[in-house]
C-alpha cells in the first residue's frame, strides 16, 4: 500500500473520532498495510498532532463519565494502549466521582430500591458490570432503602 494513501486513510479515519496510537495501528494494518509503513505514518501524524494518546484519553473519560467507574475507564484506557500517565491526567481532568456517578447512574436506570433479593441481585449485577464497587453499591442500595 502506498504511502500516500496510507496516510490519507489515517487521515480520514481520525477525521471521524480520536483513536488510540495502538488502536489506529491495527485498523490500518488489518485493512492490509505492512507494520513498518504504518508506525512511519503514525509517527508522522503524531508530530503533526493530529493523533494524541492523551487527546483520545481524555475524549474517553469524557464520554463515559456518569456511566462507568474511575476503574473502568482506567481499564478501558489500558486496553487501548494508554500509558498511566496519560490515564491518570485523563481521570483527573474529567473530574469523575465514584460515588456521585454511582447515585446518578442507579437513579437513572432504577430509581426504586430494589423490593425482594432477586432485583437486589439485578441493580447490583448492573452496577458491577459498571465497574462499581460491590461494597459501594451495597452501601449505596442499604442509605437508599431506609
Amino acid at each position: 500500500m502506498a504511502a500516500a494513501s496510507l496516510k490519507a486513510q489515517a487521515v480520514r479515519l481520525l477525521a471521524r473520532r480520536e483513536y488510540a496510537r495502538a488502536e489506529l495501528e491495527e485498523r490500518l494494518v488489518a485493512k492490509g498495510a505492512a507494520r513498518a509503513e504504518v508506525r512511519a505514518v503514525i509517527d508522522e501524524l503524531v508530530a503533526a498532532g493530529y493523533l494524541s494518546n492523551e487527546r483520545y484519553a481524555h475524549a474517553l473519560s469524557r464520554q463515559m463519565a456518569g456511566r462507568y467507574s474511575r476503574r473502568s475507564i482506567a481499564g478501558q484506557l489500558k486496553a487501548k494502549g494508554i500509558e498511566g500517565e496519560d490515564i491518570a491526567a485523563a481521570l483527573s481532568a474529567s473530574g469523575i466521582d465514584d460515588a456521585a456517578a454511582l447515585e446518578a447512574l442507579w437513579r437513572r436506570r432504577f430509581g426504586a430500591v430494589p423490593a425482594d433479593d432477586r432485583e437486589k441481585a439485578r441493580q447490583v449485577r448492573f452496577l458491577q458490570a459498571r465497574g462499581f464497587a460491590v461494597p459501594a453499591i451495597l452501601k449505596l442500595l442499604r442509605e437508599l432503602g431506609r
